[in-house]
């Protein structure tokens, strides 16, 4: 899809690599600049699994090449510069005020590569007091509020379990490259996309946040439950949990109907959302003593019957045995290797896009890259 678009990529851990891995899986030349000896900070995070490399880095980091560049010294900037002549896109996330020290801010290598689209991920922003922090996902799922809102009612804040949003910001960050894009097509002019992990962060507390400035509703932890809907939350059955999403009146009386309790359906304590959301907790005791009686598979199999969306609080394990995961063919086996990895969750006519490699080894391609550095877009 991304044909003879070449990426540069001066990415760390997650946010920034996660990005150009989107592109490079859309077809995109994605060149990683890492800095010698150590390279990206995310080849040692966790055990080593090959080469030395942590499997997260070589997952984040597939259908790349690498270089080493020193860009604190003048030769190691002037080849970069080099690789920028042929590049589309520049991503990077690295700490605000580094770039601006190397002299490869924004502003800068624009002036000089004047279609290059300059994609700069920061962790609090452009502008502010706070523009010069670093961030890392905790901190930015902390300061954004979210993690208030996240956990048990009874118990601490939880952070989320998966990064949501250095990935979010990755996305964003792909949104801006490609709108930016399509405007040098109409222009013939790049220019610089900015994006942040609490920008992305802010935008994921979007509704709770336009829920307290304009009705002053302070969000509370309600576990799995949703502030707005009832019932929508997961309850224990006798082996196990299920999430029940019965999220309209039409579907809590199909609930009613499968649970065996057809009078709540016109009890007034429950008859529209508002009622039910006022009475929660009543209702909530209610439906959890009614699916304590049974087997968790018992119960997904009566309200799929009935049209009550529905699913297991499955383990990573237990999802994966599911049919319908190998169904969908998401996970791809990269060629050669023996590992396999999650693929795009998108297709194009109905096919995925496909990993073709690991991540690469720190400076695979200097000697490919860095003395061709000159030649048209692959």
């Amino acid at each position: 899809m991304l044909d003879r678009i070449r990426v540069i990529e001066i990415g760390q851990v997650l946010a920034g690599p996660y990005a150009s891995a989107i592109l490079a899986d859309l077809g995109a030349d994605v060149i990683k600049v890492e800095k010698p000896e150590l390279g990206d900070d995310a080849r040692h995070m966790g055990a080593a699994f090959k080469h030395g490399d942590s499997l997260h880095f070589l997952d984040i980091n597939r259908n790349k090449s690498s270089v080493t560049l020193d860009l604190k010294s003048a030769a190691g900037v002037e080849k970069l510069h080099e690789l920028l002549k042929t590049a589309d896109i520049l991503i990077h996330n690295m700490r605000p005020g580094v770039v601006d020290s190397l002299g490869i801010d924004g502003a800068t290598v624009c002036g000089r590569h004047p279609r290059l689209i300059y994609c700069e991920i920061s962790g609090f922003g452009k502008k502010g007091p706070m523009r010069s922090l670093p961030a890392f996902e905790p901190v930015a799922q902390a300061f954004s509020g979210i993690l208030s809102i996240n956990g048990n009612p009874d118990g601490p804040p939880a952070r989320l379990g998966v990064s949501v949003v250095d990935v979010g910001t990755a996305m964003w960050t792909v949104i801006g490259a490609l709108s930016a894009l399509h405007h040098r097509e109409i222009t013939g002019k790049g220019g610089i996309v900015n994006t942040s992990l609490l920008e992305t962060a802010l935008g994921w507390a979007g509704p709770h946040i336009a829920g307290f400035l304009n009705e002053g509703r302070v969000p509370q932890r309600l576990g799995t439950a949703h502030p707005h809907l009832v019932p929508y939350q997961t309850f224990d059955a006798a082996d196990g949990s299920l999430l029940i999403a019965a999220g309209n009146n039409r579907l809590f009386e199909r609930l009613c109907g499968a649970l065996g309790k057809s009078e709540w359906i016109t009890d007034p304590r429950f008859n529209g959302n508002r009622a039910r959301i006022e009475n929660r907790k009543t209702l909530i005791a209610s439906i959890a003593d009614v699916i304590a009686t049974q087997q968790r598979q018992t119960w997904i199999d009566t309200l799929t019957k009935a049209g009550v969306p529905c699913a297991p609080v499955n383990t990573i394990p237990e999802m994966l045995r599911d049919p319908q995961i190998a169904a969908l063919g998401i996970l791809q086996e990269v060629p050669d290797t023996g590992v396999t990895l999650t693929g795009l969750p998108v297709s194009f006519d109905g096919v995925r896009p496909k990993i073709k490699t690991l991540g690469p080894r720190l400076g695979h391609n200097n000697d490919e890259r860095l003395n061709q550095s000159g030649s048209d877009n692959a």
